[in-house]
């Protein structure tokens, strides 16, 4: 008798009476048994269910936004691009359009949605798939905040026991407006601000019917869904939503209608301006030390600077342009010496900077606040994805006669006066182990040959013999006709008297951070600088000899405007205003009359210097007004020659003057000003003496009181 018999016989046995007890006991047992397994399974399921009170201090990742003067944004740090409005500024039509779509009786549930999670079940059950669909959007909304993206039992579970302690804690409102700031719209971008921005350009609020039931279409399925994957896809999806909305009563049939025949957009908008790009790194370089990576690109701050989108622009394009010509010609005077050397089968001997015909020319731009040294404009090369290397303020150039600024000032500081005359004169010095030493009596180039031949072809005795771009010398001239044709010779005289020591102190505290080499060769801009601290140096003599230190950053805040920086400019008496206004009047004669006579269509009063290094491999134009002071440099970051010799003197000057009319057509015309203690008077160009009524040529010169010329020049002269 096998034991089912048995147990069917012992129920026979039974009153009926006792098989009533014995059943509820059993069913008891089993319930009871069944309650026990099921909290054990929930608790452990519930385990680890994160607290619903962190959702009211959560803060999602953020987009951190870099504006410029005019708060136009610049450039944006993120992981993701979002970034969180309140229910107030979210049109109606989108609220709509998502309630219709994703969760018709929102207003009236209580977190889940029962007939909905019923036949998700039966869905499952007859395609044999794990737990999915029938979310509300509060479901929806505790999956994205709090839980993992996996289809389980027990996620679906948690996600129902969330839904109900968010609906218990916050309102509808709440819930929806976490909601719409919360949800991956496709392209890197979360919540519907952001999504506008990219899909159509513009802030949500500003959306039409149509475009918030786009958006709303994306929702399942971004990618596939997405106007720029599949725009037929988009379309049908947007009809969708509009139907649904028209079925829910948000909408009329001819809204409807209308909203389904506005375009769609195939392209990504230019969600924020490209420009700029080598001033975003400087600013990030900056800011991730000091607030760390995540703060920076989750935070949502907003960072506040100097740069003048107005001005970086058309500087941006100007430069551009006129750098791809010179690479045009450039590469045509390439392949015309190459092939002149073919003829004259000298192939071995080729200049190897000739015999390169791709390389690119660079450039670099920067205008700074004169006053202030706030950076208005920062180019760092011609296309930062290509190279990433800032060459405002990362590049270590020669100067060449740019430099020479500082000399001149140097001479000023030493008692020199504009009339002073030096002399622009052959000269030569040898190297004696220790220092470099001019060679007495080598005033001529006769001279100076006879002296150095005993030592031709000797390793250890080091001779250099200076020379300018002319080969020619102009003997005996004025202070300031040496600075105007930016004559080599009279630069060395100069530092050879005031000493290079001194040179090299006066070009620290005008703004030059890089070390100097204090030899007689630094008039003429051998050492290293970079054109951000070439420009700031002179904006220091532009601005009365206040040095202020160059800076890209006006205020940081976090995302709820709470100040975390603000800029307090830094700014250092380096040079009286008298020495300083002296040597700007000077330079102002390399604009009228100099080497930077092109930048004079300005038509404005304009101060600056070119400047030329050895074999044109830098060439540089440093211009300022009393309000902006810009520096532009060009060249190849292999240090190649620039084949362009015969131009090399107005080059940079070109493109700076096509710039800065752009820059400056609505900036006010004013002349530097005049510090107390400085006289005018009208001085003989060529000896630096009064000037007569019969002088040939004269010019209104500026000195500091008590060093004017007291004698007469020669009458006719």
């Amino acid at each position: 008798m096998g034991p089912i018999r048995k147990f069917l016989d012992y129920l026979d046995g039974l009153s009926a009476r006792e098989l009533i007890l014995k059943t509820v006991y059993l069913i008891g047992v089993l319930s009871a048994a069944g309650i026990l397994v099921s909290a054990v399974l929930m608790r452990k399921i519930l385990a680890d269910i994160p607290s619903i009170d962190k959702l009211d201090e959560y803060t999602p990742s953020l987009t951190t936004h870099v504006y410029d003067i005019n708060n136009q944004v610049i450039a944006e740090f993120s992981v993701e691009k979002r970034a969180i409005l309140p229910l107030s500024k979210i049109p109606v039509d989108m609220q709509n359009a998502l309630i219709a779509m994703e969760d018709q009786n929102f207003f009236r549930h209580w977190g889940i949605s029962p007939r909905g999670i019923a036949r998700a079940l039966m869905r499952d059950i007859l395609h044999r798939r794990s737990a999915q669909g029938g979310s509300t959007l509060t479901q929806q909304l505790s999956k994205l905040i709090f839980l993992k993206p996996e289809k389980t039992i027990s996620r679906k579970i948690k996600e129902m026991v969330l839904a109900f302690q968010i609906e218990r804690n916050f309102s509808k409102q709440e819930i929806l407006a976490l909601y719409l700031n919360q949800i991956y719209l496709g392209n890197g971008v979360y919540g519907v601000q952001s999504a506008s921005k990219l899909y159509f350009g513009k802030d949500v609020s500003e959306l039409t019917l149509g475009e918030c039931a786009l958006l709303t279409g994306l929702i399942p399925s971004p990618e596939r869904y997405s106007p720029f994957n599949s725009l037929e896809k988009a379309k049908q999806r947007r009809s969708l939503v509009l139907q649904r909305m028209k079925e829910e009563k948000y909408i009329t049939a001819a809204e409807a209608e209308a909203a389904a025949k506005e375009p769609i957009p195939t392209e990504k908008s230019t969600l924020f301006s490209s420009h700029a790009a080598y001033f975003v790194e400087y600013v990030r370089q900056q800011l991730e030390p000091k607030y760390g990576v995540d703060q920076l690109w989750k935070g949502g701050m907003k960072i506040y600077t100097t740069l003048d989108l107005s001005m970086q622009v058309p500087a941006e394009e100007i430069m551009e342009k006129n750098l791809a010509k010179y690479d045009e010609i450039a590469a045509k005077a390439r392949a015309e010496a190459a092939a002149a050397d073919q003829d004259k089968d000298q192939e071995k001997d080729k200049d190897p900077d000739v015999a390169s015909s791709s390389i690119t020319l660079q450039g670099a731009f920067v205008i700074l606040d004169t006053k202030t040294g706030a950076i208005k404009t920062m180019i760092g090369g011609r296309n930062y994805r290509d190279s990433k290397f800032n060459r405002v303020t990362q590049a270590a150039r020669q100067a060449g006669s740019t430099f020479k600024p500082m000399v001149w000032m140097s001479a000023l500081m030493n008692g020199y006066t504009p009339a002073t005359i030096i002399d622009d004169s052959p000269m030569a010095y040898y190297y004696d182990g220790k220092d470099w030493r001019l060679l007495e009596g080598a005033t001529d180039q006769y001279a100076i040959d006879l002296a150095i031949q005993p030592f031709v072809g000797n390793k250890d005795f080091k001779i250099w013999v200076p020379s300018d771009f002319d080969n020619k010398t102009l003997g005996r001239i004025t202070l300031r006709r040496g600075l105007e044709q930016s004559r080599n010779l009279a630069s060395i005289y100069l530092v050879t008297r005031v000493g290079p020591s001194l040179v090299a102190d006066v070009a620290h505290r005008a703004g030059i951070k890089h070390n100097l080499d204090a030899v007689p060769s630094i008039g003429l801009g051998t050492s290293l600088v970079n054109p951000l601290e070439m420009t700031s140096a002179f904006s220091t003599f532009a601005n009365g000899g206040i040095h202020a230190t160059p800076f890209g950053i006006l205020k940081v805040t976090d995302n709820q405007g709470r100040v975390l920086e603000e800029a307090v400019p830094e700014e250092s008496e380096s040079f009286s205003p008298q020495l300083s206004y002296v040597l700007v009047n000077m330079m102002k004669g390399v604009v009228q009359r100099g080497s930077g006579i092109y930048a004079s269509r300005l038509k404005r009063p304009i101060a600056g210097k070119t400047g030329t290094s050895q074999d044109s491999k830098d060439m540089w134009f440093i211009g300022m007004t009393p309000d902006l002071t810009a520096g532009a440099w060009m060249g190849y970051d292999d240090f190649a020659s620039i084949p362009m010799k015969d131009w090399s003197s107005s080059l940079a000057v070109a493109w700076w003057t096509e710039i800065m009319e752009t820059v400056l057509k609505d900036q006010p015309v004013r002349d530097f000003p005049v510090p107390d203690g400085i006289v005018f008077v009208t001085v003989d160009q060529e000896t630096g003496k009064l000037a007569l009524p019969t002088c040939r040529k004269k010019i209104l010169e500026a000195f500091i009181k008590g060093t004017e010329p007291k004698e007469f020049c020669d009458a006719g002269h």
